[in-house]
C-alpha cells in the first residue's frame, strides 16, 4: 500500500505529537515528508524527539513534497497555508481553525479545486450531533468555556481590557459575545468556537462565554444546541497538555484520530 506523505507546519506541542504518531501509531500508512517552522529551535527539539530525523523544509517545498499538509502553527498563518495548498492542489488538515473565520471563501475555493480540507473536532465533543442537527433548522449554538488563568495568559482581549488573570480570586466571566469576536480576542484559546461555527450556524450566530477561576484545574467546554432536532448539551472536561496549558490533550488526540480516519477504509460517525 502506498503511504500517505504528510508534511507538518508548526513544530510546537501539537506538531511534535502528530510527528511522533506518524512515526509510531500511523507508520504503517503514513510517511513523514518534512517539517516546517520559523523557529529553528522548535525544529531541533522535534527532531530530538524522533528516533529518525526528518527533513526541515521551507513551506513551499514542504507543500510540494506532501500529499497532505498538517497546519499546527497559528491562526495568523493558517489561512495562508490553506491558500497555498489549494493553489498546489494539496489536501490539508487545519488545527488553527480560528484563522478561517471571515475567510470561508477559501473552503469554497478548495471545493472548486478538488482539495480536501480536514478540520478535527479538537477539544470539544458534539460536533457529529451539530453537523446532523444542521440538516434541519438550528435556533442557537452556545459555547461556555472554563479555563484556569494560566491557560488564558497573553490573550489580546485581556491586554486590551487591562485584565490580569492571575489577580483573579474567584470565578469570573471574562467574555460574552460572538464566536468571531471570541477568536479575535482569544486566538490561542477558543479554536473550538471556530469549529462549532463552521459546523453549525456561523461565527456571528454562535455565542461564546469565557470564564476563569483559580480553582479550575481543567479546560471545560459546555455546548448547547437548540433546533428542530431538539436540545443537545455536551460537557467536555479536558486535561491540559503538560507542555502547553493553552492546549488540551484531547485536541492533539483529535488531530491524530483525524489522520487515522483519512488512511482507514472504515469511518465511524457523521
Amino acid at each position: 500500500m502506498k503511504k500517505l506523505k504528510v508534511g507538518i507546519v508548526g513544530c510546537g506541542v501539537i506538531g511534535t505529537s502528530i510527528a511522533l504518531a506518524c512515526r509510531t501509531r500511523l507508520a504503517h500508512a503514513v510517511e513523514l515528508s518534512g517539517i516546517c517552522d520559523i523557529d529553528k529551535n522548535k525544529i531541533l527539539a522535534l527532531n530530538r524527539s524522533l528516533k529518525k530525523k526528518t527533513r526541515a523544509l521551507k513551506l513551499d517545498q514542504l507543500i510540494k513534497k506532501s500529499d497532505l499538509v498538517v497546519e499546527a502553527s497559528s491562526s495568523l498563518v493558517s489561512s495562508r497555508i490553506i491558500e497555498k495548498c489549494v493553489k498546489n492542489k494539496k489536501d490539508c488538515l487545519i488545527m488553527s481553525v480560528g484563522g478561517l473565520l471571515g475567510r470561508e471563501r477559501l473552503l469554497k475555493k478548495a471545493l472548486e479545486r478538488g482539495v480536501k480540507v480536514y478540520i478535527p473536532s479538537g477539544a470539544v465533543c458534539g460536533i457529529d450531533a451539530l453537523k446532523a442537527a444542521s440538516v434541519g433548522k438550528i435556533t442557537s449554538v452556545t459555547l461556555t468555556t472554563r479555563k484556569p488563568p494560566k491557560g488564558l495568559e497573553g490573550a489580546p482581549y485581556l491586554a486590551s481590557k487591562g485584565i490580569d488573570v492571575n489577580a483573579i480570586i474567584e470565578e469570573t466571566i471574562l467574555f460574552e459575545g460572538s464566536a468571531g469576536d471570541a477568536v479575535k480576542g482569544f486566538p490561542a484559546n477558543v479554536n473550538v468556537s471556530a469549529v462549532l461555527s463552521l459546523a453549525g450556524i456561523g461565527a456571528a450566530n454562535t455565542r461564546v462565554r469565557i470564564v476563569t477561576s483559580p480553582d479550575y484545574k481543567r479546560n471545560v467546554h459546555e455546548v448547547e444546541i437548540i433546533g428542530d432536532s431538539g436540545r443537545i448539551t455536551t460537557r467536555t472536561e479536558n486535561v491540559p497538555s503538560e507542555s502547553n496549558p493553552k492546549t488540551s490533550a484531547l485536541a492533539i488526540y483529535s488531530a491524530i484520530a483525524t489522520l487515522e480516519g483519512i488512511v482507514k477504509s472504515v469511518r465511524i460517525g457523521t
